[in-house]
C-alpha cells in the first residue's frame, strides 16, 4: 500500500499525517518535540503510521464480521494494551539506563542503597502500570517522559522515605536518564509487541475468546501489509531543522493553508494558534494562499503564553479552558506579554479578582490579539477555520466565537478535533501532489 507523509515539526509538539492513494487519512502521529529533531520526527512519523495500522484492523475486522457489534470496544482495547506494551519496555529500558548510570559511580555516596531503591522504584512502577492504561484512566499526556516523570516522582518519594535513601539521589539518577531513553527510537519488535497486546486483547475481552483465529486472522494480514512510504514533506515551526533535502520542504503557511482546505472545501480564511507563533492565512477556492499575517517575534498570545500562565497558577495547561468556563465576569488583561503578564495576574489576586475571571479575560486578550493579526491580513471571511493546539481550549474557542460575531456578525466556523493537525495534513497532500507529479524519490530520513 502507497503512503504519502507529512511532518510538521512544531516548536512543542511533532505531528505526522499518512494518507493513501486516495487522499484518505490512515493514520495520525504526535509526539513532543524535542532537542534532536531527527528523533522527533521519526517517531511521529513511525506514530502514524502504527495509527494506520488500526484503521486497516478496524477495515479488515469489520470486513471479516468476527466481532458481531464488538469492534470498537476490540479495537479500544488494542490500542489501550499496546501502549501499554509500548511503556513497559521503554520503561525496562529507563530502568536498565537508571542502574548504568548509578553504577558507574556518579553518586559519591549511597550507590548501592540507590540502585536496590531504584530495583523497588520500577518494580512498582510496572506494577501499576496496567491500571495508568486501563480503560477510563485519566491522564494528563500520552507521552512517555510525561506520565514516567510524574509517576516515578512520586513513587520515588514513597520509596526514599522507606528505604532511608536521599530522594534528590533518586531524583538525579532519573534527570540524567530520561533524555536518553527519550531520544531513541522503538521501531524493532512493533510487530511482536502488537501480538503481545493482542493477547492482552484477548483476555481482558473474554467474549472474544471462542472467535480467536477469526479474529487474528483478519488482525496479521493487516501485519502483513507493506505501508511503502513513497513521498514525505517536512513543514512547521522546525522544519528549517529537519534532515529533508529542500524539494521535501514546504513552508508552514502553505501546508495550514491546504490542509485546512483539505479539512473543510469551503474555507476562506484560517486562524492557526500554536505553541510559538499565531498564523492568520487568507486562502482562495483551491486552497491556494493569497495572504497572510504572522506574529513569530515573541510567544505572546500563542500556547506557550498559556504554560506561563498556567505554571504561575500552578495549574496543568489542560486546567485553564475548563476553569475560565466558570468565571461569571471577565476581567480586563491589559497586556499579553508573558513579560509583564505574571505581574498583573499577580495583582489581579491581590485584588481579590477570582481566578476563573482572569482567566477568562486572558483568554480573551489572547483572541484580540489573534483578530489584528487576522485584519491585516485581510479581514475575516466566510468560512472560517480555527486550527492548532489551542483550538482545543473551549474558553479560547468561546472567546473567538464571540469576538468573530460583535466584528462580523454570523459565520461559519469550522473547529476539528483533530485541527492540530492541519500542517502535516497539508504537508501530506503536498507529498501526495508531488507524487502526481512524477517526484518519486524520498527524503534521506525515510530510509532510516
Amino acid at each position: 500500500m502507497k503512503v504519502f507523509i507529512g511532518i510538521d515539526l512544531g516548536s512543542t509538539t511533532t505531528k505526522a499525517v499518512a494518507i493513501d492513494e486516495h487522499q484518505n487519512v490512515l493514520g495520525r502521529g504526535i509526539t513532543n518535540s524535542r532537542s534532536n529533531y531527527d528523533t522527533a520526527a521519526q517517531v511521529a512519523k513511525q506514530e502514524a503510521l502504527l495509527n494506520a495500522r488500526y484503521y486497516l484492523f478496524r477495515q479488515e475486522l469489520a470486513a471479516s464480521g468476527a466481532l458481531n457489534g464488538g469492534l470498537d470496544d476490540f479495537v479500544g482495547q488494542l490500542e489501550r494494551d499496546f501502549r501499554l506494551e509500548q511503556f513497559l519496555e521503554q520503561l525496562r529500558d529507563l530502568e536498565e539506563v537508571c542502574l548504568t548510570n548509578t553504577a558507574s559511580g556518579k553518586f559519591a555516596q549511597g550507590t548501592k542503597a540507590v540502585g536496590e531503591a531504584l530495583l523497588e522504584v520500577f518494580k512498582r512502577l510496572r506494577d501499576e502500570a496496567p491500571a495508568i492504561f486501563a480503560p477510563g484512566a485519566r491522564r494528563k499526556s500520552d507521552f512517555f517522559r510525561d506520565i514516567a516523570g510524574s509517576r516515578y516522582h512520586a513513587v520515588g518519594e514513597e520509596v526514599a522515605k522507606e528505604m532511608g535513601v536521599p530522594y534528590e539521589h533518586l531524583l538525579n539518577v532519573f534527570d540524567r536518564s530520561i533524555i536518553e531513553v527519550e531520544n531513541r527510537v522503538y521501531i524493532e519488535g512493533q510487530r511482536s509487541q502488537l501480538l503481545r497486546a493482542v493477547d492482552r486483547t484477548f483476555l481482558a475481552l473474554p467474549q472474544t475468546q471462542s472467535r480467536t483465529d477469526k479474529i487474528r486472522e483478519p488482525i496479521e494480514r493487516v501485519l502483513d501489509t507493506e505501508l511503502e512510504e513513497v513521498y514525505v514533506v517536512g513543514t512547521g515551526y522546525g522544519r528549517a531543522r529537519l534532515p529533508f533535502s529542500k524539494e521535501h520542504i514546504r513552508s508552514e503557511i502553505l501546508c495550514h493553508g491546504l490542509g485546512a482546505h483539505v479539512m473543510y472545501p469551503g474555507t476562506a480564511t484560517v486562524l492557526d494558534i500554536g505553541g510559538q507563533d499565531t498564523k492568520a492565512i487568507q486562502v482562495d477556492p483551491a486552497g491556494i494562499v493569497e495572504n497572510f499575517q504572522m506574529n513569530d517575534r515573541c510567544a505572546a498570545g500563542c500556547g506557550r503564553y498559556l504554560g506561563y500562565i498556567a505554571d504561575e497558577m500552578n495549574l496543568g495547561l489542560h486546567e485553564l479552558g475548563p476553569l475560565a468556563m466558570q468565571a461569571t465576569r471577565t476581567v480586563r488583561i491589559n497586556s499579553t506579554c508573558t513579560v509583564f503578564a505574571g505581574a498583573e495576574l499577580r495583582d489581579r489576586l491581590a485584588l481579590g479578582e477570582k481566578r476563573e475571571d482572569i482567566l477568562s479575560g486572558l483568554h480573551r486578550a489572547i483572541i484580540l490579539r489573534a483578530m489584528s493579526i487576522l485584519a491585516r491580513s485581510g479581514g475575516i471571511r466566510d468560512e472560517f477555520t480555527f486550527t492548532g493546539g489551542v483550538a482545543k481550549n473551549e474558553a479560547a474557542v468561546k472567546a473567538l466565537r464571540e469576538l468573530i460575531y460583535e466584528n462580523y456578525g454570523e459565520m461559519t466556523i469550522n473547529i476539528n478535533p483533530d485541527s492540530i493537525y492541519t500542517g502535516a495534513l497539508g504537508g501530506a497532500t503536498f507529498a501526495f501532489r508531488a507524487f502526481q507529479e512524477g517526484q518519486v524519490a524520498r527524503p534521506k530520513e525515510a530510509a532510516h
